[in-house]
């Protein structure tokens, strides 16, 4: 398990709540320890519900969230012992049923409001002693296992506490559509309102990951995400995807690699722009991208640059959020939860214990 741990010092009032927040997705988890708007320590480790699926059981997630969560405590408490938290506020795949428990996801289009009025609280003694609030995902059209509306269901699971705290800090403006480019790759619609409206999601962060170190092509690429992109190869990979098709295109790196005189970076540019290819063109034939609303691009950063050259190809803009903007927006949007869950129990709007 790889783990991070750091310290941030930023001003604020000490007389503020402190409080743990914490976001767990596919691979990796990130815990902060916060003083109301200061953040005393910050810590991540390399596992995520991922592992879950791999192993049958939480029991590695449950060990490492119990980990890093001591490790935020004990780094912050050597920044300011008087910050002592009262809870942990939690979002992502930690509210599924591969993490530490499901809470539902609710409908969309979905306010801020809706979502905080459906947070839960629990307790997991073997994990901390502290409550735990867990902000639920959203859900787009139904649930009903129809064969012929797969295509038109969506669902999502921390990125409407990103999408929260991206627009308090002004970096997502409804409309528009917040494109996130993890392990998975989700368009998320904002309406006018500043509501989620829809997202479509694809399994393409994973799909590159596992094409580079699973496949045939892992001799002809890098096996880590990329620090920069060649713009030529990928648009020869979205030429390429367009003309014959993504598992053919797929297959093309294999031969670029036997032909020689391209390097193992062109030829992983020439992989990513396939794969853009093939989701860009659906979401761009389904208007989940049109050129009238503004793409919001959030992720890895080279992966973002392939991206919005892509879709400015098409002449739709894109702007990219830097990634340390993206931490402080999803701690934001964490933060902004717990406040509205602290008003709600205080005036008995609502209180979900479990």
């Amino acid at each position: 398990m790889s783990r991070t741990t750091v310290e941030v010092n930023t001003p604020t009032d000490a007389n503020e709540d402190c409080a743990l927040y914490v976001d767990m997705g596919t691979t990796n988890t990130r815990v902060w320890l916060a003083l109301g708007e200061r953040v005393l320590a910050q810590s991540s480790i390399g596992v995520g519900v991922r592992n879950t699926a791999r192993d049958g059981s939480a029991t590695r997630l449950r060990a490492a969230l119990r980990e890093v969560i001591a490790e935020a405590c004990e780094a912050g408490t050597a920044q300011d012992q008087s910050c002592v938290p009262s809870c942990v506020v939690a979002a992502g795949m930690i509210s599924s049923p591969l993490g530490l428990v499901e809470v539902p996801h609710i409908r969309a289009p979905a306010g801020i409001h809706d979502i905080a009025t459906n947070m839960e609280q629990h307790t997991f003694p073997d994990i901390t002693t502290l409550p735990i609030l867990l902000i639920p995902g959203v859900r787009s059209d139904s649930a009903e296992n129809d064969p012929y509306r797969v295509g038109s269901a969506d669902v999502m699971r921390g990125e409407e506490t990103l999408c929260t705290g991206l627009m308090a800090r002004g970096s997502l403006s409804p409309p528009s559509v917040l494109l996130n480019l993890g392990s998975h790759w989700k368009a998320i619609n904002i309406d006018h309102e500043g509501r989620i409206a829809s997202s479509r999601t694809s399994l393409s962060g994973e799909l590159i990951h596992a094409l580079q170190t699973s496949t045939i092509l892992a001799s002809a690429v890098p096996h880590e995400r990329p620090a920069s992109i060649d713009f030529r190869w990928i648009e020869a990979g979205i030429r390429e995807e367009r003309e014959q098709g993504l598992a053919r295109a797929l297959f093309g790196v294999r031969l670029l690699e036997q032909r020689g005189g391209t390097t193992a970076d062109e030829r992983l540019a020439f992989l990513i722009g396939a794969v853009i290819a093939a989701d860009m063109d659906v979401l761009i034939h389904n208007r989940v991208l049109f050129r009238t609303a503004p793409v919001i691009l959030t992720g890895g950063s080279a992966i973002a640059l392939a991206w919005q050259h892509a879709l400015l190809m098409e002449s739709i803009e894109a702007v990219i959020v830097p990634e340390g903007e993206m931490a402080a927006a999803l701690l934001e949007g964490l933060q902004f939860f717990r406040r509205e869950y602290r008003y709600r129990c205080a005036n008995k709007v609502v209180c979900r214990e479990k």
